[in-house]
């Protein structure tokens, strides 16, 4: 069975993707770098952005990453 995730994982997802479609690619990395540049899910703390919600951001990023390639057919 596939996994299942939560409704606010898969909305912000769906609407990064929307709304910056030539953004995102099938590389999870890649995705996550721009998830973490384009939500608020990082902190600046002393003028260096820390991580604050890694395992969301993670999450968000990897549903991009299975959407996107599902969308593209890849």
């Amino acid at each position: 069975m596939g996994n299942i995730r939560q409704t606010y994982i898969k909305r912000v997802a769906i609407e990064l993707v929307r709304h910056y479609p030539e953004e995102f690619k099938g590389d999870f990395a890649a995705n996550k770098k721009k998830v973490l540049e384009l939500t608020d899910l990082t902190v600046m703390v002393d003028g260096v952005p820390t991580v604050t919600y890694k395992k969301l951001a993670n999450r968000i990023a990897g549903y991009v990453t299975r959407y996107v390639k599902r969308k593209r057919g890849t």
